[in-house]
């Protein structure tokens, strides 16, 4: 007996795998994007209300009306974005679900599907899973930006869709209104979908998070992905969605109910409160991740790393090339061990076999001040050993 082929052509998460690595060797862990900090007090209450209240069971499969009447809210606030929460949302057990929920939903065998690099490792098993043709598209280091020659060029008779991810993980670069209106007049000339991830619209430095769907001639050809698990600090809940025009959604919602049925009944209750927060409370959020950034950024530019300063989401893309002369995975796993910092290795947010991402390893800062100076602490000993 051998393994389905669509599993050969992509590995096991090494994002998690740095964590277990750093487990391992008892390092500070800066690989996996997860808060160490807690969540917000009044959500955690919630949900063990509806627990208490015996919110245990399915609730309606594309997502609690409680919920998606209170994401509709959020976007016709924060964005002036006409979302219907009966024929539009579908909640998923995180953005991770949702985005292979839309992915087998919308694409079928021998579609390509423009994949912006670096990216978030997903998105290329996401689209070998539904037998679909990642096609990556570089963004142009040193800052990351998008040249719309490069995308035009990428354009064949067979792409179906782009995906868009901003602020954008793990380079934290946001993109501008000129680039997003660049990549929308690319995809209505061509008649594509647009993607857009957005687990980190919360979570900005410079520049403003607009969302595809708010430009002229891209509701009808958008679909929005977002989560909770960055915004309120609970990766755990496993909550996300996707937002998409009604006949879309149809299709997103049935594949949704036979991979997982429904996510987290009570969990939906109480994260519903969350978008009811004032506006202050996504402020501090940006000024609270403003602050890490700001801390850690000196010390890894004192231990020889070269990045550009993320405009948004929380992650250090850093060139170790002055550093070390190893690959990326190998640098990587010497300093969990050696220095007692875990990273992830830059080549994990390339297609496979790529060399640019042997340079770069990724930072995590969504950690509580005491964590990063323990990191900053361990950092401070890189130069004596290399």
């Amino acid at each position: 007996m051998t393994n389905a082929r669509r599993t050969q052509s992509f590995s096991e998460s090494v994002i998690r795998e740095m964590t277990r690595v750093a487990n391992q060797y008892g390092a500070v862990n800066l690989s996996q994007g997860f808060p160490d900090f807690p969540m917000p007090e009044s959500m955690k209450e919630a949900a063990i209300a509806a627990i208490r209240d015996d919110l245990n069971q399915y609730a309606i499969t594309w997502g609690s009306k409680k919920l998606r009447n209170a994401i509709a809210d959020k976007y016709q606030r924060g964005y002036g974005m006409t979302v219907d929460p009966e024929t539009q949302i579908t909640v998923a057990c995180g953005a991770t679900e949702a985005t292979a929920s839309v992915f087998l939903a919308l694409f079928n065998p021998g579609d390509e599907v423009i994949i912006f690099e670096p990216f978030y490792e997903n998105y290329g098993p996401d689209a070998i899973l539904c037998e679909a043709k990642p096609v990556f598209v570089p963004l142009v280091e040193p800052d990351w930006h998008f040249d719309a020659d490069l995308l035009k060029k990428a354009v064949t008779p067979k792409t179906r869709a782009i995906v868009v991810n901003s602020p954008h993980n793990p380079s934290g670069h946001v993109f501008s209104r000129s680039e997003l209106e660049a990549i929308a007049a690319i995809a209505i000339e061509h008649d594509l979908l647009v993607i857009t991830d957005d687990p980190y619209e919360y979570i900005l430095f410079e520049g403003e998070h607009i969302p595809m769907a708010t430009l002229p001639g891209m509701a009808e050809r958008t679909v929005t992905i977002s989560s909770l698990s960055k915004t309120f600090s609970i990766t755990g809940w496993r909550l996300g969605y996707a937002i998409a025009p009604p006949e879309m959604s149809v299709a997103i919602r049935k594949v949704h109910d036979f991979l997982t049925v429904g996510a987290p009944a009570p969990l939906m209750e109480a994260a519903a409160i969350g978008y009811a927060y004032p506006d202050s409370y996504y402020k501090q959020l940006a000024k609270d991740y403003r602050d890490r950034r700001d801390y850690l950024a000196g010390p890894l530019r004192d231990a020889g790393f070269t990045f550009a300063t993320p405009a948004g989401a929380y992650y250090f893309f850093a060139d170790f090339s002055a550093i070390s002369k190893d690959d990326d995975v190998t640098f990587a796993k010497w300093m969990t061990r050696e220095i007692g910092v875990a990273t992830v290795p830059g080549s994990s947010f390339y297609r496979p076999g790529a060399p640019a991402g042997k340079k770069y390893t990724r930072f995590a800062f969504c950690k509580q001040k005491a964590t990063l100076e323990k990191a900053v602490e361990k950092l401070a000993k890189l130069k004596q050993l290399v």
